[in-house]
């Protein structure tokens, strides 16, 4: 196995380049300590480890980034989430991006609906957004965190991994 000597960046992510020669067809990729490592077949020319590094890393930021990039696509996003996991239950006022939230991942005034999400969270997967935006719908008509909340809230899609998610992402941002 032959690792190529430097991290390389690309698109603000850094990469490393493993040349197996047990690999014969596949390409792999996975996050180690921040460095997205790409494993090839030894045989890949240049240009064929050129497409291979563009096409793990576009996978890799398709996971690890929400991709609701703006305000509108926030409401959209939300009006998604409240017909497909609450019923429509939810009132929504507007939804936008906050770059003023350094402690709380999303806040929502109830009286109007109003939420905002912390920009902290542009680079979370899709699931851990959709995660915070439901909860914060649901306190568009449950307010507090009592066991009627948490039974709407965790409706989310891997409400329990965005959690843990959260968790982590707090202790390291």
């Amino acid at each position: 196995m032959g690792v190529n000597d430097s991290t390389h960046h690309e698109s603000g992510q850094a990469y490393r380049v493993i040349r197996s020669a047990r690999r014969t067809r596949t390409i792999q990729s996975r996050i180690v300590d921040g460095v997205v490592e790409i494993r090839i077949p030894a045989r890949l020319s240049k240009a064929q480890e050129a497409a291979a590094v563009e096409e793990m890393l576009a996978k890799v930021a398709a996971k690890t980034r929400s991709s609701a990039r703006s305000d509108a696509d926030l409401v959209a996003r939300a009006q998604q989430l409240n017909r497909d996991v609450l019923e429509n239950k939810a009132r929504i006022g507007s939804v936008r991006w906050a770059d003023n939230q350094r402690t709380r991942w999303g806040s929502c005034t109830t009286a109007t609906g109003d939420i905002r999400i912390s920009s902290r969270l542009k680079d979370v997967p899709d699931y851990v957004l959709d995660a915070t935006l439901v909860h914060e719908l649901v306190h568009t008509f449950i307010p507090g965190h009592g066991a009627e909340f948490w039974a709407w809230a965790d409706r989310a899609p891997y409400a329990e991994r965005a959690k843990g998610y959260l968790e982590a992402y707090q202790r390291f941002s």
